[in-house]
């Protein structure tokens, strides 16, 4: 939910894709959608989940989510998302829904639909489009603060009541 990223490319991410001190995710083609490199800025928070997914990984591991496997990457999530729903109480939540969470909240934001398709990795912006009717919030407050600035401010002219 951080980072927006699809489901295969979190469970496939390894630790030399991550430049933590510039704060930097490379993607590989081979695991991206479009199979093209996808270079993301990440969030100060994500830094700190990526740290601590490796102190939390076997020595030698490279992937932030090691499978049962050794030298593979975790496989499936399905029983593990299940528990987390039940836990959670969020039972018709799916992992994919964390992703149109990341774009809803950018777009929130004020973000451009050009920005949400870079940071998802969308190379058309008609997939990006979907998130277009959430952009009314944003304008709306805009338009709001500008009224507000605008707005005349009421006087009581004459005697105190």
């Amino acid at each position: 939910m951080l980072t927006g990223a699809r489901l295969g490319e979190v469970r496939t991410a390894t630790f030399d894709q991550f430049n933590l001190e510039l704060a930097i995710w490379t993607k590989q083609a081979a695991y991206t959608k479009q199979r093209r490199i996808h270079r993301i800025p990440i969030s100060t928070e994500a830094v700190a989940l990526v740290r601590l997914r490796r102190e939390a990984a076997p020595a030698g591991c490279p992937f932030l989510f090691p499978g049962d496997l050794e030298g593979q990457p975790v496989i499936e999530l399905k029983h593990f998302w299940a528990r987390m729903r039940e836990v959670a109480h969020i039972p018709d939540v799916r992992i994919h829904y964390l992703r149109h969470t990341f774009a809803s909240l950018l777009v929130s934001g004020g973000a451009s639909l050009e920005m949400i398709g870079k940071l998802l990795g969308h190379t058309q912006i008609g997939t990006t489009q979907r998130y277009a009717h959430l952009i009314e919030s944003p304008l709306r407050a805009g338009v709001n603060a500008v009224g507000e600035l605008l707005r005349p401010r009421l006087k009581i002219v004459g005697g105190q009541k």
